[in-house]
């Protein structure tokens, strides 16, 4: 196995000159950087992380703290780990995922230990038990999802009240006037998970202001319950023109619900998800959209923590909350609706 001495032989400069070509942590010409880049790619070396650590203080390792949960559907989940992987690899940094049920005990162990520069959460709650314990920790943190109290992290998210407030307008300015809204189990609720709740009072809200009836419903996240709980819905409520989607396990079942029942959309029924643009190829959804970002929400977050890990933000620099703006995409899924 080549080493950083091989390396500096075979392009003949010093073993520091190699390093430092390497590390980027002085000015080196862009010739030496060359033939260093050059003898890396021809030994093959790969530096030794450990020593690596004990020479910077750093691991160059993200940590990612998210879990399978049985009451949400896992594809979409699978997303925003991409988004947050694919960045970090991006600058350079490796992710350590972490999916142990106790996750405060788990997040102490890696920050305590220092096995990572950085942590990102996901299946974040309204109030996080990891939070106290991410804030006392040595390594900056950073969010994807709203806590109620957002100190000593950074947090980034949808903006899930201006989703639910844009998919009641969007089918309101098509002369819908009764709709029925699709949302996660109650126990997502229950266990904090607030953009749920935050979709769901903004979207009853909207359509109160503009004489809209509302349906409230929660489905299931697996199937076949999912099917069966959009088809009572249907049944429950017959009038019903309009369907919004915060659920998405309920999107993937929701274009076999209709084949079976005869109807498609947005003949008979206009439909509205909350999902990416990913998800809906992955499945094949024809419906119209709030573009949930999982990419970019991911993306935002680990540059944030990456420019706190290497100091590009000031120690005394406040904490970031920002918001991605939802947008519609539209897939043809809805229209005016049905006459009565």
């Amino acid at each position: 196995m080549a080493t950083i001495g091989d390396v500096a032989q075979a392009a003949g400069v010093s073993r520091s000159t190699a390093s430092y070509a390497l590390s980027g942590k002085r000015a080196i010409s862009a010739d030496v950087r060359r033939r260093v880049e050059d003898a890396v790619r021809q030994l093959g070396y790969t530096p030794n992380a450990g020593a690596r650590a004990l020479a910077t203080s750093q691991t160059m390792v993200i940590g990612l703290l998210a879990q399978f949960l049985e009451d949400e559907f896992a594809p979409a989940m699978l997303q925003y780990m991409l988004g947050v992987s694919n960045t970090a690899r991006e600058l350079g940094y490796d992710i350590l995922l972490v999916s142990d049920a106790d996750g405060t005990r788990a997040l102490r162990r890696i920050t305590d230990s220092r096995m990572v520069d950085g942590v990102v959460l996901l299946n974040v709650a309204e109030r996080d038990e990891r939070l106290p314990i991410l804030r006392s920790a040595a390594q900056p943190g950073a969010l994807v999802g709203l806590p109620a109290d957002c100190t000593g992290v950074d947090v980034f998210d949808l903006d899930f009240e201006e989703a639910g407030r844009l998919m009641v307008d969007h089918l309101h300015r098509l002369g819908h006037r009764e709709m029925a809204l699709v949302s996660q189990p109650e126990h997502v609720i229950e266990r904090g998970g607030a953009y749920v709740w935050r979709l769901q009072n903004a979207a009853l809200e909207a359509a109160r202001a503009r004489g809209i009836t509302l349906h409230t419903v929660s489905a299931s996240s697996h199937q076949p319950d999912v099917g069966q709980d959009l088809s009572a819905l249907l049944d429950t409520y017959p009038d019903v023109t309009g369907l919004l989607i915060n659920n998405e396990a309920a999107a993937a079942a929701l274009p076999t619900v209709l084949h079976q029942r005869g109807l498609t959309a947005p003949s008979d029924l206009s439909v509205v998800g909350r999902y990416s643009d990913e998800f809906a190829r992955t499945f094949s959804l024809p419906y119209s959209s709030i573009e949930s970002a999982p990419d970019r929400l991911g993306r935002m977050a680990v540059r944030q923590l990456v420019r706190r890990i290497e100091g590009d933000v000031a120690a005394d620099e406040p904490h970031v909350v920002r918001f991605v703006t939802p947008e519609l995409v539209d897939r043809g899924s809805t229209g005016v609706p049905r006459p009565a």
